[in-house]
């Protein structure tokens, strides 16, 4: 393909894009091929010769659109979204054109630079603490992830590492520390709430320790409680663990729900208060316990002013995280990570080699964010975010965010014009709304509403002209409905509540 023929195949896909996002709201959310349907359309052997534009674009329509959720669609619900934006598309396309491994800063200068100007731009927007602004007064700063997932494995290894040093800091025979930490390594446990999503649980698995849950409870509101976090940690001293990390959530997958983040700040204060302390002051064989904040979805909305509250705890942690690709226009991967020490993750994932020697990053005037992750190379992701960034303006994003707020504050105010019908579990919050069939007596027992509910939606599924994903908390099963994708607007809201009424009537009837 020349440049003639690539400027033809590009002006009639960005058409092609165009047109099928003005139509995404005609097209059955989910598909309805079988498992393997691509294998049956697709030859065994690669081709030999080359092929024609015309006809591998073709086949677009016949194999891959039949094989697509379609995320974008406002009919989508399930989840939480995968937002995108025609800015964050055009940023794409220029980093496919740039492309290069970017593993340090004279790999392409701007690669590093950008991310680092626009991930202070968001850090000040979302009112974060100066301490996670590349310039502030710890030498903290953000890096662009992939995911949530990829964020949490990444500073669960920095964590495990950091403790381990501090633990074994007291001890002068560098062949005793080995063994020592080698020792305490078996003994390292991380932590997360029952409702802590499972990457926190992962990431134990690769970073090779423990993972325990603290329990959450329906009268907390399903949050994480300084209390529960106290008598876990208790519970596994007392078993000589020693734990070393935290992941608290703002906004769990469930529910949405905030960890009580004051209350367990406090409780590590007096448990390991070692963040307070001098080397001299700490006792021998302490360490600091890491807590990481996942906002994966909900930390976008700080950009609105009314949750800025939230923010100021933040300063009392160790790094937070969040998902441009969820819910701020930025199509995926773009997962920014914060961390309040950059040393924290160049200590853990640093590393030399000759071949990577350059003056820049020996005269220590330049970042390299190779070493703030676990892979080695990095696209240039944050074109796309300065893209959306100038195109939308702070105002934008805001009006964003408050839009889909204010439907989801109109999809339960409809629920609760059916008392007879459905009964709100949690939310609304962060335009998330959990909720449940109304039993068809008030002796209804929990399992017989759960069977209900799961019957009515199983029925909306399987009519496929809306996607819902649902949950189990507090052995209530509910359905989520999250409308919060870039095209939805309040027609399809109460198009989902007129879907979700005639469901949930022929369920009752037919009980």
């Amino acid at each position: 393909m020349d440049s003639q023929q690539f400027r033809e195949a590009a002006v009639a896909s960005i058409d092609e894009i165009v047109k099928y996002y003005d139509t995404i709201e005609d097209r059955r959310v989910v598909p309805t091929v079988e498992p393997g349907y691509l294998r049956k359309l697709l030859p065994q052997e690669a081709p030999q010769e080359p092929e024609t534009w015309a006809d591998i674009h073709k086949d677009m329509e016949t194999k891959i659109l039949p094989g697509i959720t379609h995320w974008q669609s406002p009919n989508f619900l399930a989840w939480f979204p995968a937002s995108s934006s025609f800015p964050a598309m055009l940023g794409e396309m220029y980093s496919a054109a740039f492309t290069g491994a970017a593993f340090n800063w004279i790999c392409s200068p701007v690669v590093t630079e950008l991310e680092t100007i626009v991930l202070d731009w968001l850090a000040r927007a979302f009112a974060l603490p100066p301490c996670y602004l590349s310039t502030g007064p710890t030498r903290g700063g953000g890096v662009i992830h992939g995911t949530a997932s990829e964020a949490i494995a990444t500073v669960m290894v920095a964590a495990r590492d950091k403790y381990l040093r501090e633990a074994t800091a007291h001890i002068v025979d560098e062949e005793e520390r080995e063994d020592a930490i080698a020792l305490r390594r078996t003994r390292l446990v991380a932590l997360g709430s029952a409702a802590t999503h499972s990457a926190t649980k992962k990431a134990a698995q690769i970073a090779g320790v423990r993972f325990r849950a603290v329990p959450v409870h329906a009268e907390d509101g399903y949050k994480m409680t300084g209390a529960e976090l106290r008598k876990t940690i208790d519970g596994l001293h007392a078993k000589g663990l020693e734990v070393f990390y935290v992941t608290a959530t703002l906004g769990t997958t469930d529910t949405c729900a905030i960890d009580d983040l004051d209350s367990i700040a406090d409780v590590l204060d007096e448990i390991a208060p070692a963040a307070t302390l001098t080397p001299a002051q700490k006792r021998d064989g302490q360490g600091e316990i890491w807590v990481h904040v996942d906002a994966a979805y909900a930390g976008v909305a700080l950009v609105c002013p009314e949750y800025q509250h939230l923010t100021p705890v933040l300063a009392r942690f160790h790094s937070y995280n969040t998902n441009l690709h969820k819910w701020l226009l930025v199509n995926f991967d773009c997962s920014l990570l914060y961390v309040r020490d950059r040393t924290w993750l160049t200590d853990a994932l640093s590393v030399t080699l000759a071949i990577l020697k350059n003056p820049h990053t020996d005269s220590g005037l330049v970042t390299d964010y190779r070493d703030w992750q676990i892979p080695f190379g990095r696209r240039f992701r944050s074109l796309k975010v300065w893209f959306v960034i100038r195109s939308y303006g702070i105002s934008g994003l805001q009006a964003h965010i408050r839009k889909h707020v204010g439907l989801a504050e109109t999809f339960a105010g409809l629920l609760r014009t059916r008392p007879d019908l459905f009964e709100i579990v949690a939310g609304p919050r962060f335009a998330l709304t959990a909720f449940r069939l109304k039993g068809k007596s008030p002796a209804a027992t929990v399992l017989e509403v759960n069977t209900l509910t799961k019957k009515s939606y199983d029925d909306v599924l399987a009519d496929g002209k809306i996607f819902l994903s649902s949950t189990v908390v507090g052995g209530v099963f509910a359905i989520r409905h999250n409308p919060a994708t870039p095209l939805v607007e309040e027609r399809h809201v109460r198009n989902h509540f007129g879907i979700l009424v005639a469901a949930a009537e022929k369920t009752l009837a037919e009980s």
